[in-house]
């Protein structure tokens, strides 16, 4: 299961709609090593000082391997993340977590970072299978 859902919300989003907020918690709960990721880059994304903030450390084990890829590869989870801290994520392997500022989206190093060519250069042997 890629999210632990308490039964009340689970109970609603079953009757109805959940707001971003409860959808968020219910993420940062279930999968807090993707968080901790994405909230560390969305922050310094914030800060101004560069065009994107990157991830790019191996994560220290399978089950947090997991939940980034539950979290990036989910066009709700990523969806809710993006809107929660006000970026557009940019994801290349199996740990490399980029957060571009909103404004930044379209403009060259987007571009570049999204392009085929650079997730071909970020590629390795070692990462084949991750």
């Amino acid at each position: 299961m890629s999210l632990d859902v308490p039964a009340a919300l689970l109970s609603r989003a079953a009757t109805g709609e959940i707001d971003d907020a409860e959808f968020v918690d219910c993420v940062r709960h279930s999968l807090p090593y993707a968080w901790a990721v994405v909230s560390d880059v969305a922050a310094r994304a914030a800060t101004g000082t560069a065009q994107f903030a990157d991830h790019a450390v191996p994560p220290p084990g399978e089950a947090e391997r997991g939940q980034l890829l539950r979290a990036l590869a989910s066009d709700a989870i990523r969806g809710g993340l993006e809107r929660h801290f006000g970026v557009k994520l940019a994801f290349q392997n199996c740990h490399r977590v980029a957060a571009f500022p909103l404004a930044a989206v379209g403009g060259d190093t987007y571009r570049r970072f999204v392009s085929p060519e650079a997730q071909i250069r970020n590629q390795s042997p070692e990462l084949r299978d991750c």
